[in-house]
């Protein structure tokens, strides 16, 4: 009996849903697309203002959605290439313009919207509207950068009539939100401050009593879905209305069982919430299944009649003590910043396929999270996440050091963020909210902001802000933070930036000491940012309304010293560089527990603040072809194997002794999961073994231990280590080093010399001579491991080196073994050198090259070969005299050099001015090395 019962409910309830989905499909809304031709008028003077704008010329056409930037109106640029830094600070929009814009045009009401609430929506504009009816201005003005305007247009249009509507848009500054103009919500280093909308341009008519908003808030573990609903009246009397919700899952299209509802409503604005069941067949939302319900309510009070569908996800993001998890499940953070990076349009795209293009790229390489770095995106970028499974940290549109001196700027985030829960708040991709980026000021200010967002809706965690150089603040959490983003601790760096030039190579390393004691999950601040050499052939792809000019500035300097024809070298051996930082960067945190994520700066390039091309993408999202995207997902995946060991180069009496971590962020523990490993000398391994073990969900330390002898090499050789577990995707590599440790030097014919005045003699007596200078007292750029931070424009004060160029096939180089771009072995050299500026040379060639920044395209040289007269020059300006027996890479490197100088090979091209070596290698007073805050 008591099954039947329940068979009879199951007909009654699916009946009933079908029922009512059927009513919801057949009731479409009442909407006028107004999207389409527009007239223009530009009015930089506000004479529209003083005058009356009906007196100035509409001639000008524009298509809306758009820019005054798409259709070329504006200041025409007229920049020239040019090293100077305002064509090198960012892309130049081919026409400017600052100001107000009047756009005017005719609509018709239909003649069935008598009575009716008519409710304009403008979505996404910078920065002031303002909009006129016939002529009559509506008394508000909206200013959102981030959320639609939304005008009521009910007192001013007539169903079954022709209206002319203006709307007067402002894109000058409104508040002081922004450093220099750096934020990227207002910006002309990555979007554009553009003039026009961009998004949905419509008009809707509701009935009298409507549902206003609808915010969904779960709860796994009652399994119900908490509905806060905000009914608007404009009755004059309380009302009786019941609303219908039900909830259908996208993916499996299983409905949960809907509800009903009897409700007051009050004249003006009335707040209800009501407890939703989700059943216990429920499915929860996270990266792995992204499962979304649409939950539609129906709202019946009298005549009126409203609907309201949202997309939400049953999710928790929460946190374990400095852990933070999804769903009661760790979760480890791989992300990068999205800064409103589009240089066709501009401006972020207002529909899902241009952000699948984003979203599904850096799931490709690997990514489950990315960081809106001073904005907040649009609803299409919202909707592909959701459906992707993307953890989002969605940002206030602040970057400023001025934090609570202007009370209306404090206003318009507190606004701000009102509307960025209204219009985003559903979705479960929004998983971390930061009130900006680096801000300064009264930080107590931002405590409070952060705390009545906390207050009024729980399904984000919070931040202060994304890191800050504020005194007293930014190296340990505020009080209040759920999570912690930052570079450096009170203990210490936790990025690259402040060990990989100062510290020998070593792999074993992790920042637990940086992150002991700290009480919230700690997530590394905007690590990378090594600057890649521009992609000459990338200009042909900027068809939209940026220029670059900063790209076309390189390639004309490049032309004219030229070099045009090293352009590619100079960025794949830069960028080969950076993606060894990069790999290094993410290891670290991934094997620090006490970290629950890292932020990238950034897998793609950013094309402002002095043109900082630290992407292995580039401004589109398109490969640079550096690394592949299977290669790079062996150190970005959710199980990630981790081989711990002391330094990247050996001699051969040593042993190679490691430890192997797996960080496994995936769905469930691997049990009893087969591990293989192995040690090769290009396709001849030397040494494997396997293991099996099961490994946790979260870091597993220290799974099986690799101690191999390394006598069976003989010559200098790179090896590769690989770890692969069995049966998965999951592996990764690792490249050493190993030298003979018993080798002679031999200088056979060639005469050492530190003196170049001894040098000019000896190649006068016609003598094969290598001038090693001391470093340390030549005059020159500061030897360094790591390339440009950032951009050498935006930072000018560091040492500008973008890493080696080399032909590894050149025979100075034949018992070296190296790529034609800086790998860990290298450190040593150039930690200890001085690259020398060759650009007064005539004749002779680098062996080893340094890039150069793009900034100043110099001719750099660590090792360079010429004839003299009679005599034959190799003028190294790494230190190949000190320690040679404690430094095995640069007695290795001194070898391979004297067995090329005494081979029949060693006939290098005339030095033709030898004379201006007096001058390149100028003694100087010694300067102590760059620090890595020095930029600052």
């Amino acid at each position: 009996m008591k099954n039947r019962r329940i068979q009879i409910r199951s007909i009654i309830t699916s009946v009933f849903l079908l029922f009512f989905l059927t009513s919801w499909s057949s009731g479409e809304k009442s909407i006028i697309n107004i999207a389409g031709d527009w007239t223009v008028a530009l009015d930089s003077t506000d004479i529209g203002l003083k005058n009356g704008w009906q007196n100035m010329s509409f001639k000008q056409l524009i298509k809306l959605p758009g820019t005054t930037d798409d259709a070329g109106l504006g200041v025409p640029n007229k920049l020239k290439p040019s090293l100077e830094k305002l064509q090198m600070t960012h892309l130049t929009r081919k026409n400017s313009y600052l100001g107000a814009a009047w756009y005017t045009r005719e609509i018709t009401v239909p003649k069935n919207w008598k009575a009716k609430e008519l409710i304009l929506k403008l979505e996404r504009v910078i920065w002031k509207t303002n909009v006129w009816i016939d002529g009559k201005e509506l008394g508000t003005e909206q200013n959102s950068l981030i959320a639609p305007h939304y005008y009521d247009l009910t007192k001013y249009l007539t169903a079954g009539k022709t209206h002319r509507i203006t709307i007067r848009v402002d894109n000058r500054k409104l508040f002081d939100i922004s450093v220099d103009n750096m934020a990227h919500a207002y910006t002309n280093h990555t979007q554009i401050i553009w003039n026009g909308v961009i998004g949905k341009m419509e008009i809707e008519a509701f009935d009298a009593v409507r549902i206003a908003n609808l915010q969904v808030k779960p709860d796994i573990n009652t399994r119900k879905a908490k509905l806060e609903f905000t009914f608007n009246s404009n009755t004059k009397k309380t009302v009786k209305g019941v609303v219908t919700i039900t909830a259908v899952n996208k993916k499996s299209k299983i409905a949960v069982e809907a509800l009903q509802k009897d409700i007051q409503i009050n004249t003006g604005q009335t707040v209800v919430a009501i407890d939703y069941d989700m059943g216990k067949d429920v499915k929860l939302w996270n990266e792995f299944s992204p499962e979304l319900y649409e939950l539609k309510a129906e709202l019946k009070a009298g005549k009126s009649q409203s609907q309201v569908a949202v997309d939400f996800g049953m999710r928790s993001f929460s946190k374990k003590g400095s852990v933070l998890t999804i769903n009661g499940q760790p979760v480890f953070l791989r992300g990068t910043l999205e800064c409103d990076i589009f240089p066709l349009t501009g401006h972020a795209p207002m529909d899902k396929e241009g952000w699948k293009k984003v979203f599904g790229t850096a799931k490709n390489w690997g990514l489950n999270h990315l960081r809106f770095h001073s904005w907040c995106p649009p609803k299409a970028a919202f909707e592909v996440a959701d459906e992707m499974g993307f953890y989002l940290q969605v940002e206030l549109p602040v970057w400023t050091l001025k934090i609570g001196e202007d009370p209306k700027t404090t206003d318009f985030l507190y606004a701000e963020a009102q509307r960025m829960i209204n219009e985003y708040g559903n979705h479960p991709s929004f998983c971390m909210w930061s009130m900006g980026n680096e801000l300064q000021g009264d930080m107590t200010i931002l405590t409070k902001l952060m705390n009545s967002l906390k207050a009024k809706d729980d399904r984000h965690l919070y931040t202060t802000t994304s890191f800050t150089f504020e005194n007293g603040h930014g190296k340990w959490p505020e009080s209040d933070d759920d999570f912690f983003i930052t570079q450096w601790t009170k203990q210490g760096w936790v990025r690259g930036q402040g060990v990989f030039n100062s510290e020998s190579p070593t792999f074993n390393k992790d920042y637990v000491a940086s992150v002991e004691g700290m009480t919230v999950p700690l997530v590394t601040h905007e690590i990378g940012q090594y600057a890649v050499y521009p992609k000459i052939d990338e200009i042909s792809k900027y068809t939209g309304v940026l220029d670059p000019i900063n790209f076309k500035s390189v390639k004309e300097d490049l032309e004219r010293k030229g070099l045009i024809n090293k352009a590619a070298d100079y960025t794949k051996a830069s960028g080969k560089l950076a993606v060894i930082l990069y790999k290094e960067e993410i290891e670290r945190a991934l094997k620090t527990a006490g970290i629950s994520g890292f932020q990238l700066l950034d897998l793609h390039d950013f094309p402002g603040q002095g043109t900082a091309l630290v992407g292995l993408l580039d401004a589109f999202w398109d490969s640079k072809g550096l690394i592949s995207t299977e290669e790079f997902r062996e150190f970005s995946a959710p199980v990630v194997p981790l081989m711990r060991f002391a330094k990247a180069t050996y001699t051969n009496d040593e042993s190679f002794t490691a430890s192997l971590d797996v960080s496994n962020y995936a769905e469930s523990d691997l049990k009893n999961q087969e591990i293989e490993w192995s040690i090769s000398d290009a396709d001849v391994v030397i040494a494997s073994g396997s293991t099996k073990a099961t490994i946790g969900v979260g870091y597993n330390h220290k799974i099986l231990d690799v101690n191999e002898s390394l006598q069976k090499i003989t010559k200098a050789s790179q090896l590769t280590i690989k770890v692969n577990l069995k049966g998965t995707n999951y592996k990764n590599q690792w490249n050493i080093w190993v030298y003979p440790q018993k080798q002679t030097i031999d200088y056979g014919k060639v005469v050492y010399t530190r003196n170049l005045e001894e040098a000019y003699k000896l190649l006068n007596a016609g003598k094969k001579v290598l001038l090693n200078p001391d470093w340390k007292k030549i005059k020159g750029i500061e030897g360094k491991f790591v390339p440009v931070f950032w951009s050498p424009v935006h930072f000018p004060k560091q040492a500008g080196t973008m890493g080696v160029l080399c032909n590894p096939s050149h025979k100075a180089l034949a018992n070296f073994p190296t790529d034609m771009n800086t790998d860990w072995q290298w450190w040593d050299l150039n930690v200890n050198s001085t690259t020398l500026i060759m650009d007064s040379v005539v004749g002779g060639n680098p062996i080893v090259e340094m890039v150069d920044n793009f900034a100043n395209n110099r001719k750099l040289a660590s090792l360079f070969e010429g004839s003299v007269g009679s005599g034959k020059l190799v003028i190294a300006s790494f230190d190949l005299s000190t320690d040679l027996d404690k430094r095995p890479v640069a007695k290795q490197m001194l070898i391979s050099v004297l067995n090329y100088m005494n081979s029949p090979s060693f006939n290098p091209e005339e030095i033709k001015n030898p004379e201006i070596l007096k001058s390149i290698l100028k003694e100087q007073e010694e300067k102590g090395k760059e620090g890595a805050t020095s930029i600052y």
